[in-house]
């Protein structure tokens, strides 16, 4: 197996920076875009758990489109082969001292890469 191969890991790189990018802004349709449509995709949030896309896609919509900033304090991103890959962020949110934790697991598929499973969670 090639372990970060250039090719794959500027692949996934662009698609996690464009993820970033649509999640402080609060653009739901890139998340929605960017998240596995099935019903097997999983999303553990630091305060809700959420089994398939459509528990995923309501809370999108549902959650307030305040607060989202956010300083990324350390990532890595790690790809296997040619189709999987994770991705692991320690942030800081916009006025808080709580340091939280993302992890996210991508598979290439037809329509590109996609996040088909999550966590975020915050340090005590």
């Amino acid at each position: 197996m090639n372990i970060n191969r250039p090719d794959v890991l500027a692949e996934v790189t662009a698609a996690f920076v464009r993820y970033e990018a649509a999640l402080v802004a609060n653009d739901v349709a890139t998340l929605d875009e960017l998240f596995w449509d099935s019903p097997h995709t999983l999303r553990y949030g630091a305060g809700e758990n959420l089994y398939g896309i459509d528990a995923i896609r309501a809370f999108r919509i549902a959650r307030p489109a305040t607060g989202l900033a956010r300083a990324m304090l350390r990532t890595q991103i790690t790809t296997y082969g040619e189709s999987c890959a994770t991705t692991h962020i320690e942030f800081q949110r916009v006025g808080s001292e709580r340091i939280g934790r993302q992890t996210q697991t991508w598979v290439k598929l037809p329509e590109g890469w996609r996040v088909v499973s999550a966590h975020v969670s915050l340090m005590v």
